[in-house]
């Protein structure tokens, strides 16, 4: 898959083992970027459903955000960043259809 960032800053960070380790500490920075490195070695989204990690869909004030577990408690949230967002009949995402991802944050949303 396809992945972009917000902006130039996070580009810079999320591709920098030295700045991750410095925003989210050594070990959840290289868990970080091996969650990165198989994201875009994935087809789409749909092959994460085979993979550890949980990649699911979140609900309530982050619906269309999905997340994929780094590090407990942390989780990498990204969203579809194909336009238009695929989606299937029944209006849900069509997860073998996303082949493009935007990298949100890392965090604990439980927190």
């Amino acid at each position: 898959m396809d992945i972009v960032f917000l902006d130039a800053r996070d580009t810079a960070t999320f591709n920098s083992l030295k700045e991750l380790s410095r925003s989210y500490g050594a070990e959840n920075a290289r868990r970080i970027l091996r969650r990165l490195d198989e994201l875009r070695a994935a087809a789409n989204l749909e092959t994460l459903r085979t993979l550890p990690g949980r990649c699911h869909e979140l609900k309530h004030d982050r619906a269309g955000q999905l997340a994929i577990d780094v590090r407990h408690p942390y989780r990498l949230i990204f969203a579809p960043a194909n336009e238009p967002v695929p989606r299937k009949a029944d209006g849900g995402l069509d997860w073998a259809g996303v082949t493009m991802i935007r990298i949100l944050e890392v965090e604990d949303y439980h927190g």
